[in-house]
């Protein structure tokens, strides 16, 4: 048995598997592309919701959805799961301790061997046999294969618990995506109904003129059907209103129903102008890159645990207790007492390549972790780049948009007032309204998808977490 515990203390200085490195050739460069250089060392990433989201009511729907949202829920109840399993793999150390009580009689017949053979020998034709017995087994951890199977259920425990903030970070980039969708949605309602009153006092213009007869039926008509054109836009808008609401009631985990704003969308603000940092911060800034990687630590772990599988096996077995054929001896200590000590070396030889095949793909699994940590920090780095240069060319697309609005509007106010001197038909007046029109649905898309670009940016560099 001594040597059994110093050949234990020899192999224990033997380790399976190789300690995780981060993969150096990271697809993370230098800067990102389109990222303006700045000596202020704040960033959007260092800003929580709460901060970057200034919209009371927007704040309040965030909240609700981090409380009630189904699928963060659901990725809270993964992280519970995993805690447990974590629980448990820091005991795999530790021995198995059982305890097990067995009483027992046995009637042979009378007339065979065994019926015989008692009744000759203890001078009755019954065995009664009482026992309890604690069985103690351990496993020594002569390889590391214990260590690295607690050092890969920790990933995983961790990498659940960053895919919850994934989930979070999703959940609250859409509650924002879908309220400023609704405020632009409100904007263009507004701007169809404003538009309507004005086609409206065209078409009356229009029949008076007819009526004196300055302009022909056919000007009625058209003028009649662009404010047709008009008309369509508001029922279309609010349905779309009322599916967005809808859509967002269910991000917030309540019943489909209507949702309050307490601001337009051209109140709406978010923080502008501030540094997004290195494409290499996104490293411990991302949870999805951060969980990327800690399945990859999990993967390296497992690779030593299947190594080691393939090792001799160190074990000790112990068993003690009480033992007694008659009920009224069984607890007559030490008469009753009993004990055995075991321990044993086990090597797999043949297993049919099994423990070969389980150790060679837990290797190409790992290198499948790595390409997708690789992946994982390419794509960030491209989404964050991706919203650097929408940013960018919304701001350009603003003011251009705008300076349309300024032009159609001053268009239509001089249409009309050639059109009453008689040196403007009504064509160009219908077609002057009609372009207008389209110029404001079309600032205030801008203006949301402004928004939204802002919203993705502080989405891609992490989402304010730390």
């Amino acid at each position: 048995m001594f040597y059994l515990f110093s050949l234990m203390v020899v192999l224990g200085a033997c380790k399976v598997g190789k300690n995780y490195q981060r993969p150096e050739d990271l697809p993370a460069p230098q800067q990102f592309r389109n990222a303006t250089a700045t000596a202020d060392t704040s960033t959007i990433a260092d800003i929580g919701w709460k901060e970057f989201f200034t919209d009371t009511t927007l704040q309040g729907l965030i909240s609700r959805g981090i409380s009630y949202n189904y699928d963060l829920q659901l990725a809270l109840k993964r992280v519970a799961e995993s805690q447990e399993r974590l629980k448990q793999a820091k005991l795999l150390q530790f021995p198995e301790l059982s305890l097990n009580i067995t009483g027992q009689t046995t009637n042979p017949s009378n007339n065979s061997l065994n019926g015989i053979s008692i009744g000759s020998f203890l001078g009755k034709q019954h065995i009664e046999d009482y026992n309890a017995v604690f069985n103690l087994s351990w496993e020594a951890d002569a390889w590391g294969k214990i260590r690295r199977q607690q050092e890969a259920t920790m990933a995983q425990y961790l990498q659940t618990y960053e895919a919850s903030k994934v989930v979070q970070t999703q959940v609250v980039s859409n509650i924002a995506q879908g309220y400023y969708n609704l405020l632009m949605l409100d904007a263009q309602l507004e701007i169809a109904r404003k538009n309507l009153l004005l086609n409206d006092s065209t078409l009356r213009f229009t029949r008076l003129q007819r009526d004196a007869g300055e302009v022909t039926t056919l000007a009625v008509q058209q003028a009649e059907a662009q404010k047709q054109s008009t008309a369509l836009l508001i029922p279309q808008l609010e349905q779309n209103i009322a599916v967005q609401e809808n859509a967002l009631s269910i991000l917030i985990g309540a019943t489909p129903d209507s949702v309050a704003r307490s601001a337009k969308l051209a109140e709406a603000v978010v923080p502008a102008n501030l540094a997004v940092g290195i494409p290499a911060e996104v490293l411990s800034r991302r949870p999805d890159v951060r969980s990327s990687e800690l399945a990859l630590i999990a993967a390296n772990a497992q690779v030593g645990v299947a190594q080691g599988a393939m090792y001799p096996t160190l074990t000790l077995s112990a068993q003690g207790g009480l033992n007694s054929f008659l009920a009224s001896n069984w607890y007559k200590i030490p008469s009753s007492l009993f004990g055995t000590v075991v321990g044993g070396i086990s090597q797999p030889i043949f297993q049919r390549r099994q423990l070969k095949t389980q150790y060679e793909v837990a290797k190409i699994q790992r290198e499948q972790s790595v390409i997708q940590f690789k992946q994982s920090v390419l794509t960030a780095v491209g989404e964050v780049s991706d919203a650097l240069v929408t940013n960018d060319k919304l701001k350009e697309q603003k003011v251009i948009a705008s300076a349309q609005v300024d032009t159609l509007q001053h268009a239509i106010k001089n249409a009309k007032l050639l059109y009453k001197s008689g040196l403007a038909n009504y064509l160009e007046v219908i077609t002057a309204q009609g372009n207008a029109l389209q110029a404001e649905l079309n600032l205030a898309s801008v203006e949301r998808q402004q928004l939204a670009a802002m919203v993705d940016l502080y989405r891609s560099l992490g989402g304010g977490w730390k």
